[in-house]
């Protein structure tokens, strides 16, 4: 699971390093980060299989940074995060169990 989180993390906490102003924390905030999410789980899931730990944990995982970074505002980006995360999860899940239902074997 940690190189699935550390590229979680280094988005929320390496990449708002680089916003300059209002419109580049929205590009952060609504295009970059909700894409290493879903990608995250995404391969999480195709990997391990559904695991709905995972989109909990990257919710979890964004909350310090809204003190670090945003205001308290941006709290509610932490459930679309995990929301995104599951959906991602859910997808790559649905190939894991397409890959051992034709194979036989787990992995």
């Amino acid at each position: 699971k940690v190189p699935y989180f550390l590229a979680v993390i280094a988005a929320y906490y390496l990449l708002p390093l680089f916003g300059k102003d209002t419109g580049s924390f929205m590009l952060i905030l609504l295009v970059l980060m909700p894409i290493v999410c879903f990608a995250s789980a995404f391969w999480y899931g195709i990997k391990r299989g559904l695991a709905l730990t995972f989109p909990l944990i990257i919710a979890i995982l964004f909350v310090p940074s809204v003190f670090l970074f945003y205001n308290y505002t941006a709290w509610v980006y932490a459930v679309v995060y995990g929301i995104i995360g599951l959906i991602g999860n859910l997808a790559g899940g649905l190939l894991f169990k397409n890959k051992q239902g034709e194979s036989g074997l787990k992995k």
